[in-house]
Order: C-alpha cells, then sequence, then structure tokens
C-alpha cells in the first residue's frame, strides 16, 4: 500500500529542509489566532485595535471617518459636476458638505485616563480632510447650481435645441439668446 516518503535521516529529521515545514524562507509560520484575525503587535503599533501613539487615523473615531467621507465625496461630486452628471454630483456634494461641516464641530475625542497622552498631537488629525472635502464640495455645488440656474434661464434655447431636426432649425435657436452669448455660439459653430 502507499505510504508517504520518509525522510532520509530517520523520525529524527536528520536530513530536513532549512526552512522546516515551509516552502519558502519567506513563508510566514503558523500564527495563534484564528482565521482573519488581526495580528497582534506591541504597544504603539497599533496592532491591539488601540491607535498609538504613532497612528494618525483612528478609524473608530466618527469625526475622522466622517472627514474622509467628506473629502472622497467631495471629489467625486467634482468630477461628477465636471462630466455634467447633475444629480449625482448634488447628492454627493451635499453629503460631503454635511460631513465635512459635522467633523469641523465635534470636539475632539476624550483620552482614555489609563494610558498615556501622545507625545506629539498637533491639532486634530481630521481637519485637512475635512477642508478639503469641504472645499472640494462647494465647488461642485457651485458648478451644479450654475448648470441648472444656466437651464433655467435659457431654457427657451435649450428647449428648441432639443426640438430642432435639422442642422439650420438647431442654429436658428441662437434668437432665444441674448445678443452677448449669440456672438460667443457664432465663434464656436
Amino acid at each position: 500500500p502507499w505510504q508517504p516518503r520518509r525522510p532520509s535521516g530517520g523520525e529524527d529529521g536528520g536530513n530536513r529542509s532549512p526552512w522546516g515545514r515551509n516552502w519558502s524562507d519567506r513563508q510566514p509560520g503558523r500564527s495563534s489566532g484564528g482565521f482573519g484575525d488581526r495580528p497582534r503587535g506591541p504597544e504603539g503599533q497599533g496592532g491591539g485595535g488601540q491607535p498609538g501613539p504613532g497612528m494618525r487615523w483612528d478609524p473608530t473615531d466618527p469625526a475622522q471617518r466622517r472627514a474622509r467621507y467628506a473629502l472622497l465625496g467631495g471629489m467625486w461630486a467634482f468630477f461628477f459636476a465636471l462630466f455634467s452628471w447633475t444629480y449625482l454630483a448634488l447628492l454627493l456634494g451635499a453629503l460631503a458638505l454635511y460631513w465635512s461641516i459635522s467633523a469641523l464641530r465635534a470636539k475632539p475625542r476624550g483620552q482614555d485616563p489609563d494610558t498615556p497622552a501622545p507625545e506629539r498631537q498637533k491639532g486634530r488629525p481630521q481637519t485637512t480632510a475635512a477642508v478639503s472635502g469641504l472645499v472640494t464640495a462647494s465647488l461642485a455645488l457651485v458648478l451644479v447650481a450654475g448648470s441648472f440656474t444656466a437651464r433655467l434661464v435659457f431654457s427657451d434655447y435649450y428647449e428648441c435645441t432639443s426640438d430642432a431636426l435639422t442642422q439650420q432649425a438647431r442654429q436658428s435657436c441662437g434668437e432665444h439668446l441674448p445678443e452677448f452669448w449669440r456672438g460667443l455660439l457664432d465663434e464656436e459653430s
């Protein structure tokens, strides 16, 4: 019957591989935790679930989470506003504005009295992300408001161009625009 190969040095492992049971010297050994557990490092390296003094971002802090959401939401709102996806830009811009304002108004998180204070804690870590989210969300909302205003003010022109069946009819829609805009439209075509 089939049997697994035995090392030539016997059961004591005389001629074993220099790496032990691993296939490679870079392969980690077995960990003591279960599957999916975070590795536990020494204090201060952030492995224990609590942020150490070296960590800049604490994912358990709601103000810092809102600041990051504001930054991402504001960026995407600005891009969607540039590419004329106005409704999505309006939604993301409004959310990013809310998140950034609430992150800026949040009080600093209370320290645990048992843990020593961090060596250097200058300002709040969420301020830069929250201000960047506020600026990009404001720009996106300005672009969306400009787009809606142009649609409202020049509604006759937009309606005429959407109803035009030929290129000549579309060019005649310029009479619905003010004189200044007619000159710009003629230069473009």
